[in-house]
């Protein structure tokens, strides 16, 4: 491979924003806030939104952050019952 053209790929601990779930893997992403993983040593931590503890294919549950479906809004917003 030539040197000096390919990104640095280095161990990274994610962390899952919603449940806290962490999970360590291998990417070329950084991060300036560390955090120290079970085996004693450091790694940059990158925050996700969603991941495997909270994503609903993997849950089987579905978590809904609108109440409102498109029908309800569109009731709401011409005052139909």
């Amino acid at each position: 491979m030539k040197q000096g053209i390919h990104p640095n790929y280095k161990k990274v601990i994610f962390v899952d924003a919603q449940s806290g779930f962490s999970f360590l893997s291998g990417s070329t992403l950084s991060s300036s806030e560390t955090m120290k993983w079970e085996d004693g040593n450091e790694y940059p931590v990158v925050k996700v939104d969603v991941s495997s503890d909270t994503h609903p294919f993997y849950t089987g549950r579905q978590k809904f952050s609108d109440v409102g479906g498109r029908v309800d809004r569109f009731k709401k917003k011409y005052n139909l019952k």
